[in-house]
């Protein structure tokens, strides 16, 4: 099944991210420098077995008719003029999408020592994630993957709720306790919006009893291949999770992310994904928020105007708080702007309706019709503002 939100197929590039150039092989006495990394997609055996032989390694081989290799340049035309091949793209980067506009990390509720109590985020009081809370509404049951730059599994505000994990990039630095732990923060950050426990300490999530799941795809520098993003996606499908949370992005479109978005979502996973940073711009949504596989989302202040920085254009599905957000980071806490904090919002909420028995287009369709018109263009917020309370079927009440 594909989910029923038709949107334009034609989209243009969000600024930011940029694609790997490929290795000239030159000068390099290894053989590895002679070769390029590209992702094929084929329609027939045939054309799997004609990649094959033209490698010169395979890197990864996918459920869905694709595969990453390692071929000499002067064999991609080659490739590229088979009718059995689907395409041939250059295995380019995507990367976390946020930056740091406070530098608080161990502040209230980090490290030891010091003020303890919680914090309710603005954003989570925004979307009335505390009166769906309040309700019983917390998500018990739902498997949320945060595909991103892992998770930092012995935070305390995370640490009861971190499940299984997967590394498609291993984690490189001194909280390295599993291959997926997080050498960035964004990752952390991102599952602290998502399910951070309540428990009278440092942040409370959407959903504080949601099962989160590092799905790591990117590296200590927030960066990742299309090959090792897509791989993520796959996986996550392949677990049965509700929601793949993703927030991060490229300048240019993947067939390979493509394809593995469209594998999760008939599979019943929620894609959601940060639509961008590239504002002020009009019609600049990144990938993969741009693809109809899944929900872009934009930025919101706290209030309600468009956060200067956030994506815009007529993929844009719904906004949910992005601007000066509070949340976990490894070690302690700290703020964050991007729609990659815009994200996770949607994404818990997603996954506290898949708990609830929706299938991923149910809760993709009660998500938009339930968004709080906030007055700002469509193309700017979509649906609406994320509505948490009300998308459950509760009475909401804005401060």
């Amino acid at each position: 099944m594909s989910p029923d939100h038709s949107r334009r197929t034609l989209l243009k590039s969000l600024g930011g991210a940029a694609g790997v150039a490929a290795t000239s092989g030159l000068s390099s006495a290894t053989a590895a420098s002679d070769t390029v990394e590209v992702n094929i997609g084929y329609q027939s055996r045939a054309g799997r077995n004609a990649a094959e032989q033209a490698a010169t390694a395979v890197v990864r081989r996918f459920n869905f008719d694709a595969l990453t290799i390692e071929v000499a340049p002067n064999a991609l035309d080659g490739l590229r003029n088979r009718p059995d091949i689907r395409y041939v793209e250059r295995n380019g980067t995507m990367r976390a999408i946020h930056h740091k506009p406070g530098h608080d990390k161990g502040g209230k509720g980090g490290g030891g020592g010091g003020d303890t109590s919680q914090t309710l985020p603005w954003g989570i009081d925004r979307v009335d994630a505390d009166v769906a809370a309040a309700n019983g509404e917390t998500g018990t049951g739902a498997d949320v993957a945060i595909i991103d730059t892992g998770i930092d599994g012995d935070h305390p505000d995370l640490q009861a709720n971190v499940g299984t994990g997967k590394a498609f990039v291993n984690c490189r630095g001194r909280n390295c306790n599993n291959n997926w732990s997080d050498d960035n923060d964004h990752g952390t950050h991102c599952a602290g919006i998502a399910a951070g426990i309540d428990n009278s300490r440092g942040v409370v999530g959407i959903g504080p009893d949601i099962t989160l799941h590092a799905v790591k795809v990117l590296d200590k520098s927030g960066s990742g291949s299309f090959s090792d993003v897509a791989a993520g996606i796959q996986y996550t499908a392949d677990q049965g999770w509700d929601v793949g949370s993703m927030s991060l992005g490229a300048s240019s479109g993947s067939q390979t992310v493509k394809d593995a978005c469209g594998y999760a979502a008939n599979r019943g996973v929620l894609l959601v994904a940060a639509a961008g940073n590239s504002g002020p711009c009009t019609d600049c949504v990144g990938y993969p928020a741009a693809y109809e596989e899944c929900i872009a989302v934009s930025a919101t202040t706290s209030s309600d105007s468009l956060a200067s920085f956030s994506s815009t254009g007529p993929e844009v599905e719904l906004a949910a708080p992005g601007a000066e957000i509070y949340s976990t980071v490894v070690g302690g806490y700290d703020t964050f702007n991007g729609t990659s904090m815009a994200c996770p919002h949607v994404s818990g909420a997603g996954g506290q309706l898949m708990a609830n028995g929706a299938s991923n287009t149910q809760a993709r369709n009660e998500l938009a019709s339930s968004a709080e018109d906030i007055g700002l263009a469509s193309n700017e917020q979509g649906n609406g503002l994320l509505d948490v309370a009300s998308a459950l079927g509760l009475n909401s009440s804005d401060d």
